[in-house]
């Protein structure tokens, strides 16, 4: 049987489409996925994100050793408050899981895994944190809703209250804050402004209602999908996984190399695809023609196979089909994807294609 968060029955009496995510039941849409994409990018809508894994560790030095083991990026980075996202890696450099991780001071760490990769992820980290003497537990006590877009903010302010809504706004991206009630951080998966809100479960149905009473509009799954490719955001399972690097996954920015002593899981192998020169570079694609793009279709120069599709869609902001794809290192930004048979044009593209309600491409 699937899992279910707090508000699965709030999204049923919504009649929301419900389908099976990683092992959940959860909301695809509420009726229309366009509209709740363009109301994300034009004003603001509530994601119910409560299938994400969230693990706490309490103890910050061994948490802070461990971690400088476990993940690609460096938590010496971080300082109460801040976020980081990372890839936590395999010892050949292939990716088991994208994740954020938040220093919380004297609290420790929070990490917030992706739902699908729980089990794998859990498995992973136990061992290691017991070797560092790092005691962790999962929270399935919270719950996380997700307000996202260019109003999210000002529509809150009747459900945070003034001040709290004053320190949110007061936060840069990827730093949060912790009230009596809530932990509030300046991330989403969107590419829009706003804010991931994590209750007591208790408290999820009853912020639900409020944030929804406040003007914000409740999205699925669906929209969050087509809001975060525009965004150039990974996916992983599609853009990334156990058999790909982050140097080959359009991640190497999320890669720490220093200081060249710390010994990171998969440092080796990452050094080692560094020196000898990464075989493939990932990419935006922008179809030419009419048709929609989708993962793992297959992208050629001519008559040569150089690619693939890792994810794609129809863009609702844009109003053509787009596609992050992995293609041969040195690629030319044209290029022809076979759809059905047939070959039609595209144009490789810098992702980001959509990034603050504005169109990041021509």
């Amino acid at each position: 049987m699937a899992k279910r968060t707090p508000l699965y029955a709030r999204h049923a009496a919504l009649g929301a489409k419900l389908v099976d995510f990683g092992g959940w039941d959860m909301p695809l849409h509420y009726g229309s996925q366009l509209d709740e994409h363009h109301r994300v990018r034009r004003a603001a809508g509530v994601f119910d994100v409560s299938h994400m894994t969230v693990v706490d560790f309490a103890a910050p030095a061994p948490t802070r050793a461990l971690f400088r083991h476990l993940l690609a990026n460096d938590v010496a980075r971080l300082y109460p408050g801040k976020a980081l996202y990372t890839c936590m890696l395999n010892e050949a450099g292939g990716v088991i899981d994208d994740l954020i991780v938040y220093d919380r001071g004297s609290a420790g760490y929070r990490l917030v895994l992706n739902a699908a990769t729980r089990d794998k992820d859990l498995a992973w980290i136990a061992p290691l944190a017991e070797r560092f003497d790092a005691a962790w537990r999962e929270r399935d006590d919270l719950a996380m809703l997700a307000v996202q877009g260019p109003e999210a903010l000002a529509r809150l302010e009747s459900v945070l209250g003034a001040d709290t809504l004053v320190a949110a706004r007061a936060l840069k991206p990827f730093h949060a804050l912790e009230t009596d009630a809530w932990f509030v951080a300046r991330t989403g998966y969107t590419g829009e402004d706003g804010v991931e809100i994590l209750p007591p479960a208790a408290a999820a149905l009853e912020l639900w209602d409020r944030i929804v009473a406040a003007g914000i509009a409740p999205c699925g799954l669906g929209a969050r999908d087509t809001l975060r490719l525009e965004a150039g955001m990974n996916l992983y399972g599609s853009d990334m996984d156990e058999t790909t690097t982050p140097l080959v996954s359009g991640l190497g920015w999320t890669v720490a190399w220093e200081p060249s002593a710390r010994d990171f899981i998969g440092r080796a192998a990452l050094e080692r695809q560094r020196t000898a020169g990464v075989p493939q570079t990932f990419v935006g694609l922008v179809l030419e023609d009419r048709g929609v793009l989708r993962g793992h279709q297959h992208v050629f120069d001519g008559e040569r196979l150089i690619g693939q599709i890792t994810s794609g869609t129809f863009s609702p902001t844009l109003n053509r089909a787009i596609a992050l794809a992995r293609v041969e290192a040195g690629a030319r930004a044209r290029c022809q994807v076979e759809i059905r048979g047939k070959r039609l044009p595209a144009r490789v593209v810098q992702p980001p294609f959509v990034r603050h309600g504005r169109a990041l491409i021509e």
